[in-house]
């Protein structure tokens, strides 16, 4: 009999061809089995069939899933092709049914040991070197964070010196044996590494540090190294207990890709391999290392002209440069404060910026980020602006920062009581909150936002939710999960068990110190983490667009518990940062899915790390606000003046304080975007319509929680680093995927990884070498044009003078 037919067409890396003969019996059909032991294996085709039935259900609104094979599935199933049934289901078990996965994760596992005496020691040190190094420099303006890249490779190098210098004698205690030099430093021990430097510090320090530096600094509260670290840890871990009992859905199944770590896997192989990966680029053929070489120091050299020499590449808004005090022109095209309709940049930190690179997510989830900001931002932004509406004639464009009915900066202070209370006379004879146009409508995007993602994940994901809620680990598995099934998992009671602890240590730090918030808004705070994880995890899982609850629980907090600032923040960073956590460590579970880490092995280093990394952190913190002096002081002599705790003092001033009932409530400036709630209800309820009834159409793409939630960022980021990054997207992840996939297959996410690593290693040395001795840039016209034009002067004196005598 011929070979069974291959049913979608593929490239060699996207998944390896199976061989298979059908017998004389039609109950089986004996398929070559590609895995490590080259076992033959019966495939029933009654089973197959099942599978391909229920793989086709769980996938029916799948983004990611191709249309080749979505067909080819509904084709083999509708026409009952055993021979065809048989093959797409032995190769859905083979390798990953997704191309971006297929490429850069193998479908083999290693047997390498990753629990060793190094990978403990290395994680560790990254993680003591880079929490306090974070943690001492967010203090600082300006600031700088050092990612887990670097950690990835920093200790590439110093694990294969250990492997080369370090003894091999075994040692035997208690009856284990170990060894500091267990052979050549491997994947799974650099994974564990990696893994345990990004939940330690790999976003920079914990948000609850934020917190404690508005205390400290601003409120000039000092609760103590009890709370400072108590509230540290509760807040760092909540979020792991839940990241543990939702594997089932974010982790296990192989439709939560989570595209952010494909690029550190095709690292660690790059790293490793050193060798020539066989790939049909259509255009050269060269290894994949020798690529990241010459990428990385192509990104490590060029960006010293943006980042130092020639500033104005960053935002290279010429048409501002020609008319630079046209209020108009700036609005338009202005790249600080506008809405740069001409976006040219020649700086990856700006094109990477908040939404990271552009290489990594899915066509579909930067076309709906487009589609979002030129309606919700752009036109609405337009029309707002130039019609007067909200005053927005007498404030910019687009920024962050809050106003008052002089144009100038809100200045909280004149509202505040000696005690830190809102003085209701003071504020009402001073000025009401303005906000800058897109300010005000991130907060009604915000709102239909939080809506969307319920309203999206039962109408596309509720019969996948219960079925992955019953079936657990038993659920179809892709090879990973297979190859996953040879450990010992970690069980659900342990996450539990976490939980329970850290919740008791979350409730004990909100009533044992006067922090104003009740017991049952911290029961609130944590639920609301708890309810959105599901929904959140899987949107960005998907299309690696990250949602936070930041907007949502800071309006909630106001109007549960008035005039409490400090209750707020409190309230704020657990109802936000649980869930933020807890998808970072369920991320960095899919890291050690993929790359074969032993689940237990892989608890205990994330649960260690984070708990260690916390305490340098809240060590770090407190030892600067003993021997720094003048912390936080505007005008410190070294620079920290604790940004990041200035902004959460305000926020918490106006949020707090003067509270969203006087800014959204009905009667105030900004009552209508309260409207944008039922906008969040009715756009996943059309574009499901849309979806259902041209299920071959583009309409299928179309996501309510991708359009809405991407743009939270803004601001402070700008529409200049949402459309660069469109751009860029769109050139790697359509065109060269479309036309030159081999290509795409092999370097897309090497090629991104180089950029972000070339990157990461120059701003740390521009930063230590120039910046941080103020060492002043060059003074020359390609420095000096950007500070000309009106956005780019902070204080926009002329911008309001002009605006307020015309």
């Amino acid at each position: 009999m011929p070979s069974i037919r291959r049913p979608w067409p593929v490239s060699r890396r996207d998944t390896d061809a199976v061989q298979g003969n059908s017998s004389s019996s039609p109950e089986s059909i004996e398929m070559t089995s590609d895995d490590k032991t080259g076992a033959t294996t019966t495939a029933n085709p009654v089973e197959a069939e099942k599978d391909l039935k229920k793989f086709k259900k769980l996938h029916q609104w799948d983004f990611n899933l191709e249309s080749s094979k979505r067909d080819a599935i509904e084709n083999a199933v509708k026409s009952h092709d055993v021979e065809a049934e048989v093959q797409i289901d032995q190769e859905l078990e083979e390798n990953s049914p997704y191309p971006e996965v297929a490429s850069a994760v193998r479908n083999v596992d290693e047997d390498v040991p990753a629990n060793t005496v190094r990978a403990w020691v290395l994680g560790l040190l990254f993680t003591t070197i880079g929490s306090a190094l974070n943690m001492l420099f967010s203090l600082r303006n300006p600031q700088i964070t050092i990612t887990s890249i670097v950690a990835q490779l920093v200790s590439y190098p110093v694990g294969v010196a250990w492997a080369k210098f370090m003894p091999t004698r075994q040692f035997n205690t208690f009856g284990l044996r170990w060894s500091l030099n267990p052979g050549p430093f491997n994947m799974k021990e650099h994974t564990l590494i990696t893994i345990m430097a990004n939940i330690s510090f790999g976003v920079g320090p914990a948000y609850s540090t934020d917190t404690i530096e508005a205390l400290l600094g601003f409120y000039k509260i000092n609760l103590g190294w009890g709370f400072n670290l108590l509230f540290t840890l509760a807040t760092q871990m909540i979020g792991f207990g839940l990241a543990g009992m939702f594997r089932r859905f974010l982790v296990y199944p192989a439709a939560m890709i989570w595209p952010f770590i494909l690029p550190n896997c095709v690292l660690f192989y790059t790293l490793h391999g050193k060798r020539t990966d066989i790939a049909e680029t259509g255009v050269w053929n060269i290894s994949r290392y020798r690529w990241f070489v010459y990428v990385l120091c192509g990104a490590f050299v060029w960006y010293w002209f943006p980042g130092f020499i020639w500033q104005g590449l960053s935002i290279f808004a010429f048409v501002t440069w020609i008319k630079p005090n046209s209020p108009v022109i700036n609005q338009v095209f202005g790249g600080t404060s506008g809405l740069s309709l001409i976006p040219i940049t020649f700086d990856w930190t700006y094109v990477t910026a908040y939404i990271y690179s552009p290489l990594i997510p899915p066509w579909h989830a930067i076309a709906n980020t487009l589609i979002g900001l030129f309606v919700f931002i752009i036109l609405s932004a337009l029309g707002i602006h130039y019609t007067g509406a909200w005053y927005s004639e007498y404030l910019p464009m687009s920024d962050s920062n809050s106003y008052d009915n002089t144009g100038s900066t809100y200045d909280v202070h004149k509202i505040l009581t000696p005690d830190f209370r809102l003085d209701l006379a003071a504020y009402q004879n001073y000025s009401p909150l303005f906000l800058s146009t897109t300010f005000a409508l991130c907060y009604g995007i915000s709102f239909a936002t939080i809506v969307a993602l319920i309203f999206h994940t039962f109408l596309f994901h509720r019969y996948e939710i219960w079925y992955r809620a019953k079936a657990s680990r038993s659920q179809e598995d892709d090879i990973h999960m297979k190859l996953m099934k040879r450990y010992k998992e970690a069980p659900d009671w342990w996450f539990g068990g976490f939980f329970l602890i850290m919740f008791g240590v979350g409730m004990g730090v909100t009533l044992g110190y006067e922090t104003g918030l009740t017991w049952w808004a911290f029961i609130i705070a944590i639920l609301i983490s708890a309810a959105w994880f599901i929904p959140i995890g899987m949107v960005q899982a998907i299309t690696n667009i990250q949602i936070g609850l930041n907007v949502f629980t800071e309006f909630l907090i106001g109007y549960m518990l008035p005039g409490r600032p400090i209750a707020m923040m409190c309230f704020k960073t657990f109802g936000y940062i649980t869930m933020y956590q807890g998808l970072i460590y369920t991320q960095d579970l899919k890291l050690g899915h993929y790359m074969k880490v032993p689940p237990r092995t892989l608890f205990w280093a994330q649960g260690i790390a984070c708990a260690w990394g916390s305490v340098v952190q809240i060590s770090v913190l407190q030892w600067a606000f003993g021997a720094i002096k003048n912390i936080c002081d505007q005008h410190q002599s070294g620079r920290f003046s604790c940004p990041n705790g200035r902004v959460f003092f305000n926020a918490s001033i106006i949020w707090g304080l003067i509270g969203p009932q006087r800014i959204f409530s009905p009667g105030s400036i900004y009552a209508n975007l309260q409207w944008y709630w039922l906008i969040g209800a009715i756009l996943p309820i059309v574009f499901y319509t849309l979806a259902k009834r041209f299920p071959a159409s583009p309409a299928r793409y179309l996501s309510a929680p991708v359009m809405l939630g991407a743009l939270n960022y803004i601001p402070p980021a700008t529409p200049l680093i949402y459309l660069s990054w469109g751009m860029v997207g769109f050139i790697f992840n359509k065109l060269i995927r479309t036309y030159r996939k081999g290509w795409w297959l092999k370097y897309n996410y090497i090629t991104s990884a180089a950029l972000d690593s070339g990157l990461a290693l120059s701003t740390i040395i521009i930063f230590f070498a120039l910046l941080l001795p103020q060492v002043n840039p060059p003074s020359w016209w390609g420095n000096n044009v950007v500070s000309t034009t009106m956005v780019s002067q902070r204080s926009m004196k002329i911008y309001f003078d002009f605006l307020n005598n015309g």
